[in-house]
């Protein structure tokens, strides 16, 4: 179940259907997983009624640091699988959608941590199944952080048919629905992530809570890329 959730955001039931297990039994696991602080869960967006549990990938590699530490476990034993949570520039060139409604903030974000943690073996892309316009608390929650994405542009997914990706990620709970055929790619992922533009008034907070967010799980996407790109 860690393992799937390592992947991206999924809901209850498709927890289920991946793992071949009872629910009960994934309820049971999910329970202990967030009262340990490793899983949280979100309401839908899109269909309240269901939740998002999203795996918090920093306190999962602490949780396994400090089993082999009890263990008396020196750190180059278990690399193999502390890799799996931790951050590594990926070895070879990656190409990676990032996909939300209005493609304003969440996925522009995205794609901006990606290309600055990522450097010029990626190629960070961004769209939005019903686009607006780049929202300026984006730029400058993002600017904060030495990560300048004013240049970027909202634009369709349409802009990329016929492209091939290695990820594509959904951002936002109605992109994922909405987008009902994703552009090709390696693998598809899901983060369930608010969208800051829902504040009213306007909150530059929740755009520096985005940023935050996004660049922890750009982190280890890139380790993810490392390791299964060829």
């Amino acid at each position: 179940m860690v393992q799937q959730l390592v992947e991206g955001d999924l809901r209850g039931k498709e927890l289920v259907a991946l793992t071949g297990r009872p629910p009960n039994l994934v309820t049971y696991h999910l329970a202990q997983l967030r009262a340990e602080g490793l899983v949280s869960v979100r309401r839908s967006a899109a269909d309240g009624r269901d939740s998002y549990f999203a795996l918090d990938l920093d306190a999962v590699g602490r949780a396994m640091e400090d089993v082999a530490a009890a263990l008396g476990i020196r750190r180059g034993l278990h690399a193999s699988l502390a890799a799996a949570f931790e951050p590594n520039r990926p070895a070879s060139t990656a190409r990676v959608l990032f996909i939300c409604t209005g493609n304003s903030s969440r996925s522009q974000m995205a794609e901006g941590w990606l290309r600055h943690l990522g450097g010029p073996q990626m190629v960070a892309c961004s769209a939005g199944t019903a686009p607006t316009q780049l929202h300026p608390l984006a730029v400058t929650a993002m600017r904060e952080h030495g990560v300048d994405i004013a240049r970027q542009v909202a634009k369709p997914v349409s802009v990329f048919v016929g492209q091939r990706f290695d990820r594509v990620i959904t951002l936002c709970d109605r992109a994922r629905e909405a987008c009902a055929e994703l552009p090709p790619a390696r693998a598809a992922a899901h983060w369930s992530i608010p969208n800051p533009s829902e504040m009213h008034p306007p909150d530059l907070d929740a755009y520096r809570a985005t940023a935050r967010e996004l660049e922890t799980r750009v982190r280890h996407l890139l380790a993810r890329l490392g390791r299964s790109l060829p």
